[in-house]
């Protein structure tokens, strides 16, 4: 089921608009001129249609809007169909290699856009497509981009007023026997082909038959040398014979020399196995891991030693102070000057401090030196309360410095525990190295032995080549037996074949033996070449292949002869199908037809019969007109017969302009009611008739709605009565077509 149509960009419809198919029928009206056909033709351009002329335009781009004074023209127009699928009606094969596209969806959506440049662009449910996939999918719905489905107000008389040969054309379109007629004419083609090959081998028989006559006559003479022949077959069998027993004898000694070989090479394999692909000494990761942990453990325990050692430092100067000023008073100016000493002390380490870090580039190297620089800093301001506290109390308690004499002694022993842990770290990691150094001595000692084994299956490496080389010279001189036995079969016959049966009395010959038969074999065959015998073999080759040659034209021959009569079983049982279909859709057409014919004018009859018409058909095209022969032949075509009620009318001719318009509609209402497409676009087609008329055309078109959806394109008010939604098609202010939807109450209110 049709369900919706939209337009964007399509010739007058500049905007999107969308039409909705959800009744049997749906009719669109509109003043001439407001774009009602550019609906039809949208149907056909979507469906695919290629010929821009029937969509009235010279090229892709007059498909497009063209613009008006309040819109700008636009480069692209699209045309968008929804069809319903929840039956899963529609079909797509996929070609060899191809994947098939997914149907499987309640909704069937067909795209095609058109771009300023004239390139299309296919798209099924946004998937893009070639149009023959769109021509396929369609046609599993017995829809295509032009046909009878969509009928315009100019096609509805072709059927008349063409001849009965372009009407039987039209009706097997409609019949969907086109398919027939393809098969024949390939098939026709295939026969013609077919014809010419024969031709083509019996030339080729009677090229060679004169050739193969003199053959034969050489072949004769060619069997005098027969006797001499016999005579080298016995010589021929001992030499084969003796022959190969030396082969084969010395490539069993080969292969059991090559399984030693292969067997020690495996001992050898697994040995270097054993010793692993380390081409140098890699030290093992767990250990190596464990020398870098304590290295790290070593190196937090120096950060903590030179903290330490700076708190230290820091206690013992405030200690030294601090005894200093519990001491009875001296000179004030002596205890200045030490302060100046201190600060000038201070400003050197700053300077120091600063240089190392500007040149340093590791950020621990630098964090150091800035907590260095804080704990200067944390030292001058402790002198600094130090000073303070003393000047507010000229001493400190003893207390206090008993207290801080505790705590230096406590730091002290910690200072000594942290480098009794990093010497034990470095003895530890100086263990690790060790054992690192002998596993490097065990792998060199290993890599030492692992050269030897190499050495030793180097040299049985070398000794397995040489055995390859002698066996593949073993091959070589087999395959020269065989070049051998194919050239003593031509020489003397098959019969030598049979060496292998040959008992050798003596199994003590040797290669000498063996090459000085092979030498009176040589001397035979150059008598044989003196009598003739290299010629004959020549013949006899020869003769074979022109033998064979003219065996295998006469199986073509009969091959081509026995395929021509199929083609034409063919193409007899096609006619005779499409004969039997035709016919048979004849019938169908006119039980329609007269339903139809009947409803329009009230009764009469009408009908489809088929005539056979003589014609003269050329022979021959090669000739002048004046020696061309020909011969009759019979053409079918259809001929339509009418008679109207209360008339005695049964010419075409003779019928007025609406009784052809109501008979052409009868007929193709007809023609689409043996294979119903989902649905009909009528454009016009009541355009010519009178309001009586109008009304039997409503009523087939009731009659049309139960097996298709209609779509109709009317000024008639008798068929937008019949329709269950109207659309209206004006020109706006802004040059552009536009949709006015009416619902069914409101539609036959304003058909009447």
């Amino acid at each position: 089921m049709l369900k919706s149509l939209e337009l964007n960009g399509f010739k007058s419809f500049a905007k999107k608009s969308e039409l909705e198919f959800g009744s049997s029928v749906s009719a669109i009206v509109g003043p001439n001129g407001s774009g009602k056909s550019n609906v039809v033709e949208a149907f056909r351009f979507v469906l695919g249609e290629q010929s821009i002329k029937s969509m009235r335009g010279k090229s892709g781009s007059d498909l497009i809007f063209k613009g008006s004074k309040t819109i700008a023209k636009l480069n692209r127009a699209k045309v968008t169909i929804v069809f319903d699928n929840k039956k899963k009606v529609f079909k797509l094969s996929a070609s060899e290699g191809e994947q098939t596209l997914n149907l499987d969806f309640d909704d069937i959506e067909i795209a095609r856009e058109v771009f300023a440049d004239g390139t299309n662009k296919y798209t099924i449910n946004n998937t893009e497509v070639r149009l023959k996939d769109i021509h396929e999918l369609l046609a599993s719905v017995h829809v295509g981009s032009s046909g009878h489905h969509i009928i315009s107000q100019g096609q509805a008389d072709r059927l008349l007023s063409s001849n009965g040969k372009e009407r039987r054309q039209m009706i097997e379109d409609a019949l969907g026997l086109k398919v027939y007629q393809t098969k024949i004419k390939d098939a026709e083609k295939r026969l013609e082909k077919t014809d010419q090959n024969i031709k083509e081998v019996e030339s080729l028989r009677r090229e060679i038959a004169p050739h193969l006559r003199y053959l034969r006559k050489q072949v004769e003479k060619v069997k005098q040398s027969e006797e001499l022949r016999n005579s080298l077959a016995g010589m021929y069998r001992e030499y084969l014979a003796k022959q190969n027993y030396l082969l084969n004898k010395e490539y069993e000694d080969l292969i059991k020399d090559q399984t030693r070989i292969t067997d020690e090479l495996s001992s050898l394999d697994s040995k270097l196995a054993v010793f692993g692909n380390e081409q140098s000494f890699v030290p093992d990761v767990n250990i190596t891991k464990e020398i870098n942990q304590e290295y790290e453990l070593i190196k937090s325990l120096s950060l903590q030693k030179e903290e330490l050692s700076r708190t230290i430092t820091r206690l013992e100067v405030m200690l030294e102070m601090s005894e200093k000023k519990h001491t009875p008073k001296q000179e004030t100016s002596q205890y200045v000057s030490v302060n100046k000493q201190d600060f000038e002390v201070f400003v050197r380490n700053m300077n120091v401090f600063i240089d190392q870090a500007s040149q340093s580039q590791d950020i621990v190297s630098i964090k150091n030196i800035v907590s260095r620089i804080k704990d200067s800093l944390s030292l001058i301001q402790k002198y600094g309360e130090v000073q303070e506290r003393v000047n507010e109390n000229e001493q400190v308690s003893q207390d206090s410095l008993n207290s801080m004499r505790q705590e230096l002694a406590s730091l002290s022993v910690n200072f000594k525990e942290l480098l009794t842990a990093i010497d034990s770290k470095q003895a530890k990691i100086r263990d690790f190295e060790k054992q690192i150094e002998s596993m490097r001595n065990d792998f060199y000692a290993s890599q030492r032995e692992r050269f030897e084994v190499e050495k030793e299956r180097s040299r049985f490496a070398s000794q397995q080549e040489l055995v390859h080389e002698r066996i593949g010279r073993v091959r070589e001189s087999r395959q020269f037996l065989e070049e051998e036995i194919r050239e003593g079969v031509i020489l003397v016959g098959r019969e030598i074949l049979s060496y292998g049966e040959t008992i050798l009395s003596d199994t003590n010959f040797d290669k000498t033996t063996v090459d000085e038969i092979r030498r009176n074999i040589e001397r035979i065959k150059i008598k044989l070449e003196e009598a003739g015998a290299s010629q004959g073999e020549e013949v006899l080759q020869e003769f074979q292949e022109v033998s064979e040659r003219d065996a295998f034209l006469e199986k073509e021959l009969l091959d081509l002869s026995s395929a021509l009569e199929s083609l034409k079983q063919l193409i007899s049982d096609l006619k005779l199908a499409l004969d039997e279909e035709f016919q048979s859709g004849i019938q169908k057409i006119n039980k329609e037809f007269q339903e139809f014919f009947s409803l329009m004018f009230g009764g009469g009859s009408a009908g489809l019969s088929v005539v056979k018409k003589q014609i003269k058909k050329k022979v021959s095209e090669d000739e002048s007109e004046e020696d061309l022969e020909e011969e009759k032949q019979q053409e079918e075509g259809v001929e339509i017969e009418v008679s109207l009620p209360h008339k005695k009318v049964r010419e075409l001719t003779m019928l007025s302009g609406g009784e052809r318009s109501l008979t052409s509609i009868a007929l193709l209402f007809a023609m689409s009611q043996v294979n119903p497409p989902p649905f009909l676009v009528l454009d016009e087609t009541d355009a010519a008739l009178d309001e009586a008329n109008s009304r039997r055309y409503g009523d087939m078109i009731e009659k049309l709605s139960e097996y298709s959806q209609l779509i109709v394109v009317t000024h008639n008010r008798e068929t937008m009565s019949r329709a269950k939604t109207l659309y209206g098609v004006t020109v706006g202010a802004d040059g552009a077509s536009k949709l006015l939807s009416i619902k069914f109450g409101d539609a036959e209110q304003y058909a009447k």
